[in-house]
């Protein structure tokens, strides 16, 4: 036991200089040898030819691993590269030997010295293999000592191609598992029954949970480069119902310096199997639009709003100011920024409430683009709070709005949420609220108001997925509120994407909607969540129907009653056509609301379902407003006539 470790740590932590003394030392054993294979195996030669050109060949050799510094590789990591830096080591001992033997020939620096080419050639080869032979030798020692009481983990790796073939080298050559590929999975036919690094290729029909038990696979490793979202999703539904984990190499640009990293292969999650292709916008008048600006994000330290500060980071602008009143996830934002050697940011901790602060900034810096993506969002908890709910996305909106008008602010663009769309809680109420105000300060004429309307962020606050990990991590059960609730979903980056394009693109009043594809049944993704993370429903665990939040509906929607869209340059991107309101008497009704809330003076849900006229309460106690709105129009239409 000691023997062997001893032998694991020599083999792990062996000095530079002794893998420098051991190569030398075989490139001189490789040059006796050639004499023995240039002369068949006997000793007709002169030994004191070997003698006397040993030394040299052993200097030079060192010289040209010096020159290379093939000796500085870490051996039990050995791979392309450090066999290509032993070549060029070769190569250039080889060299300088020929080199001077001719020049020695010239100036007869050393008397009668000498040295066949043949024998030359023939040590070249011999030395080159020897050392290669040897750095894999003790790699396979060090593994195989330290994985001796490692259990076998065997996997399988799916695509049997360029990428999949690395990876075998990855699991292989760097992990401190014990891993056999017990085989690779491919749609070719020409590669079906043969074998690569003696691993044999299977047809994808042979997956089997009787295959899996038969050879003890734990994991499929799926290696296919450029597989859209829908492909994979076709392919991992196959196999979550099996025994293993499923786990997927990342795209070869985020490979580290061009090699994979075993760390980077990861399980296959969820966001990879959403029912959507992800929508990139490459814009390059974007960069246009920033430049030289003072842009002003507030909320940014949040979701969106920290994703738009990093993308805007990219650009070449005068001044970004970060707004939040959240000081921590400001502070973060802060360092990340530093870190990434960005310096010509302000991070402002403050209230957009505050319209007597937000106007010393507004004069401080004078902004020339304001993205607004501070608000209150989540739809329970806002239910039953409405007046913070008011006084965050209405009253705060407004003060921003007014702001930026009186400030002669060039554009305001507005985060809204596909919630606003016909809405049936408090919060959405408050961002159509808030869209309409933008709205009525276009007409004022002097800054553009842009609104966008997406779906919801993947891995953003209070979002569903990262409610589901907590869920399985605790063992269950993963709760959704209804068998049939579907959902939009998009991811951060794309969010703030369309609000930088809707920045370039608007010119005042349109409000920008996603066509997101399909709607994604959360009963379904929660049930593939649960076997992505290698369990079974519902033996392993259960989710729970809880019943609807309060305010909340079944299904999303991205266009109101009476509203329809027109094309833009961008076939994933389009206008709402809103319908028309009278913006004076909208403007009015807002400021009554914001004053009502303000002094607590009137019941503001029914000011915001006057404002608002689709705006009908869904699951809430908030419904009896509609019911008394129901019971009063009959009597008006019977006073009316």
């Amino acid at each position: 036991m000691i023997r062997r470790y001893l032998a694991l740590q020599m083999i792990k932590y062996a000095s530079k200089w002794l893998v420098l003394a051991i190569d030398v030392l075989i490139v001189a054993f490789a040059f006796t040898l050639s004499y023995f294979i240039r002369f068949n195996l006997s000793f007709d030669f002169e030994v004191e030819w070997l003698v006397l050109q040993l030394p040299m060949v052993m200097i030079i050799s060192t010289i040209a691993f010096l020159i290379t510094g093939s000796y500085k590789g870490v051996v039990r990591h050995t791979g392309v590269k450090d066999v290509y830096n032993l070549f060029n080591a070769i190569c250039l001992a080889s060299i300088i030997t020929i080199t001077f033997l001719i020049v020695n020939k010239e100036l007869t620096m050393i008397d009668g010295f000498t040295i066949p080419l043949s024998i030359i050639i023939i040590h070249s080869l011999i030395a080159f293999l020897v050392l290669v032979a040897s750095r894999y030798v003790f790699k396979s020692m060090y593994y195989s000592l330290s994985n001796r009481n490692t259990a076998t983990k065997n996997v399988i790796i799916y695509g049997a191609g360029e990428s999949g073939i690395l990876t075998y080298n990855a699991l292989t050559g760097q992990s401190r598992e014990n891993i056999r590929v017990s085989g690779y999975i491919d749609h070719s036919k020409r590669k079906i029954g043969k074998q690569i690094n003696g691993v044999r290729v299977f047809p994808k029909e042979i997956l089997t949970e009787a295959f899996i038990l038969q050879r003890g696979v734990s994991e499929i490793i799926f290696s296919i480069q450029n597989i859209s979202s829908k492909k994979l999703r076709g392919l991992v539904e196959e196999l979550v119902d099996l025994p293993v984990q499923v786990k997927i190499v990342p795209p070869i640009q985020d490979w580290i310096n061009g090699e994979l990293n075993i760390n980077q292969i990861k399980k296959v999650q969820i966001e990879d199997l959403l029912e959507r292709t992800p929508i990139n916008i490459r814009n390059p008048h974007i960069g246009n639009e920033l430049q030289g600006k003072t842009i002003v994000v507030t909320g940014g330290a949040g979701s969106i709003g920290s994703e738009l500060v990093r993308q805007i980071a990219s650009y070449r602008y005068k001044s970004l100011v970060i707004i939040d009143q959240a000081e921590s996830a400001l502070y973060d934002l802060q360092q990340e920024l530093k870190q990434d050697g960005r310096h010509n940011f302000i991070p402002i901790v403050g209230d957009i409430r505050d319209k007597n602060r937000m106007n010393a900034l507004f004069q401080e810096h004078k902004p020339d683009i304001l993205f607004h993506a501070a608000a209150y969002k989540h739809v329970p908890l806002m239910e039953y709070n409405a007046y913070e709910a008011i006084k965050i996305n209405v009253a705060g909106t407004k003060a921003m709005a007014d702001l930026a008008v009186q400030h002669r602010v060039g554009k305001f663009v507005l985060v809204s949420t596909d919630k606003a769309v016909n809405p049936t809680n408090v919060m959405g109420a408050t961002k159509r609220i808030a869209e309409i105000y933008a709205a009525c300060k276009q007409q004022d004429g002097v800054t553009k108001f842009i609104t966008t309307r997406f779906g919801n962020v993947l891995g953003s606050n209070g979002s569903v997925i990262p409610l589901f990990r907590k869920q399985i991590e605790k063992g269950g059960p993963l709760t959704v509120t209804h068998e049939e609730v579907t959902r939009y979903f998009m991811t951060i980056p794309e969010a703030s994407q369309l609000v930088l394009e809707a920045a370039v693109m608007g010119e005042g009043g349109e409000i920008f909607i996603f066509d997101m594809g399909e709607s994604v049944k959360i009963f379904d993704l929660a049930k593939n969540m649960i076997k992505l993370s290698g369990l079974r429903y519902p033996e392993d665990i259960d989710i729970k129907v809880t019943g609807l939040r309060p305010g909340e509906k079944l299904y999303e929607e991205l266009l109101a009653n009476g509203e329809n869209t027109l094309p833009t340059h961008h076939k994933k991107i389009m206008i709402s056509k809103t319908r028309d309101v009278d913006y004076q008497q909208m403007r009015t009704r807002i400021d009554e609301l914001c004053v009502t809330n303000m002094f607590f003076n009137g019941n503001t849900v029914v000011l915001m379902k006057e404002i608002v006229p689709e705006y009908i309460s869904n699951n809430s106690e908030l419904s009896k407003f509609d019911k008394a709105k129901e019971a009063a129009e009959p009597e008006e239409m019977i006073k009316n006539h």
